[in-house]
């Protein structure tokens, strides 16, 4: 499957800072570690770079220190052609970061928000020709809520579908769900999405969201509502699992790119990216190309 699309992103860049190790440490125990590697990162700079490397025109809003990694993130940005005219420096302010530990085949992390907080409303309405212009508008939670609001907002006015990928998990006003075109948590993020309590059913969470559901469930793929308000699955893909930092993200990214074509085969297509993603180290730098994504998807019907 091919495709072309115009998608702006909204989001947080961040430096990621990644520790490996047989396994995660105990409250106050020292481990040594088994390597460190440093990637570029960020909820917002991952879905964008995964929608690029599927073939999409990008344009990412956002904001980056004055400092090294903020040059870097930038540079990395362009290398992977994403646009970021929309990405603001902020004078005396640290890129953000996130501290990522590797263990057991998942990922624990911590994100220094730094720059990502500095961006406003005002810096999102001053690209609102950016919105505007795409295809699909996308955002997550590591940037200030009421920038997330203010895209919204801007996405509703245009006319352009808005998906939200709820993370880092908190709970969402209903002002911003009731615009939201597709809601892309896990079962944990959607239920403190909505103030539920977290062992609550899949099935009950999504049925209880004023907006269109997709639920990332790891390695059991992905649940969502079709057209009939029926509730469908999705399987994932059988890979030998690496670094599973940024899954989602690529997830996110392909679901974005594919949003053209039918729901199921947007949301098949962003399993398949997101499962290739966790054969290799690092967020950004597993995220497959559109012809990788569409070998893998060739081999797997053989």
């Amino acid at each position: 499957m091919t495709t072309s699309c115009k998608i702006t992103v909204v989001g947080s860049i961040n430096m990621d800072l990644v520790t490996r190790s047989s396994r995660f440490p105990t409250v106050g125990e020292t481990l040594l570690g088994e390597g460190f590697n440093q990637f570029m990162g960020g909820k917002g700079a991952n879905q964008a770079v995964a929608a690029a490397r599927l073939g999409a025109q990008v344009d990412l809003i956002g904001a980056v220190g004055d400092d090294s990694f903020g040059q870097e993130l930038l540079a990395n940005l362009r290398k992977e052609g994403v646009n970021t005219e929309g990405v603001k420096t902020v004078t005396g302010q640290s890129s953000g970061l996130a501290n990522i530990t590797v263990a057991e085949n998942d990922n624990h992390i911590i994100v220094i928000s730094g720059a990502n907080f500095c961006l406003t409303p005002a810096d999102i309405e001053a690209n609102e020709h950016r919105i505007a212009a795409a295809d699909v508008v996308m955002s997550q939670l590591e940037i200030p809520a009421d920038c997330v609001l203010a895209t919204a907002k801007l996405a509703a006015k245009h006319g352009k579908p808005f998906i939200l990928n709820p993370a880092p998990a908190q709970k969402l006003p209903q002002e911003l769900l009731q615009l939201v075109t597709a809601l892309t948590p896990n079962a944990y993020e959607l239920a403190i999405s909505l103030g539920l309590p977290e062992n609550t059913a899949a099935e009950t969470l999504i049925s209880q969201t004023p907006c269109p559901v997709i639920m990332t469930r790891g390695s059991e793929g992905a649940m969502y509502v079709d057209e009939n308000r029926e509730i469908r699955s999705q399987a994932t893909y059988c890979v030998t699992p690496v670094d599973t930092t940024g899954a989602g993200d690529t997830f996110n990214g392909a679901l974005a790119v594919f949003w053209q074509h039918d729901l199921a085969k947007a949301v098949k297509y962003a399993c398949a990216a997101a499962a290739l993603s966790v054969t290799k180290a690092g967020a950004q730098s597993g995220m497959p190309t559109a012809v990788e994504l569409n070998d893998f998807l060739a081999k797997q019907s053989q």
